[in-house]
């Protein structure tokens, strides 16, 4: 079972991948944990992806696709994959399916928690000024929120069209959404079954 998780920032995404990975033995692929191990390793890929954050560039579709074809390979048995962070764009999202069908899958459910943004902003600057984290910095936030807004739009027609879009309320408590997620997932998973 492979799925895709959407929401903003701070919508809840990691903490229900967490869950995921520790109640049903799925494996997460998150572009920002992998570009940072990636940078660490020390190998080829390593060092472009540490010379294009260096530079404060953005790491191509490229070097982010062959990211995840790496952790394909490395876990062959793996009960799914959690993709967060990725797709981002339609050329993403077609390289993603690209990438499955070449090994006999596909992905199989899309989760988008939907949240009220205002509220998720109040939440930030609250968490700023009481723990001046620098990555909660409002403006910052802004930013970023703008920028899922803007990439991830595209992509909800296009999996709502293959009947795999499924949206949450994210402002639920975390255990009604994992409750929601995991219908959504027993569901696609007797789908599967008896097709």
């Amino acid at each position: 079972m492979n799925l895709i998780l959407f929401g903003p920032p701070a919508a809840g995404k990691g903490t229900q991948a967490k869950k995921l990975v520790s109640e049903r033995g799925f494996i997460q692929l998150s572009t920002g944990d992998m570009l940072r191990a990636a940078r660490s390793s020390g190998t080829d890929l390593g060092r472009r992806v540490a010379g294009i954050m260096d530079s404060g560039g953005l790491v191509s579709d490229e070097v982010v696709i062959a990211l995840i074809e790496e952790q394909l390979q490395l876990n062959p048995g793996a009960a799914g994959f959690i993709f967060d962070g990725f797709p981002r764009t339609l050329a993403q999202a077609q390289a993603l399916d690209e990438m499955l069908a070449g090994r006999g899958m596909k992905v199989d459910s899309v989760i988008r928690l939907k949240v009220d943004e205002e509220a998720l902003i109040g939440r930030i600057e609250r968490r700023f000024a009481e723990e001046g984290r620098p990555d909660d910095n409002p403006e910052a936030f802004r930013k970023r929120l703008t920028a899922y807004n803007s990439q991830t739009a595209p992509l909800l027609p296009v999996y709502a069209e293959q009947g795999k879009l499924n949206e949450i309320d994210g402002m639920q408590d975390v255990q009604a959404v994992s409750a929601a997620i995991a219908r959504i997932l027993d569901a696609a998973g007797s789908r599967a079954t008896a097709g």
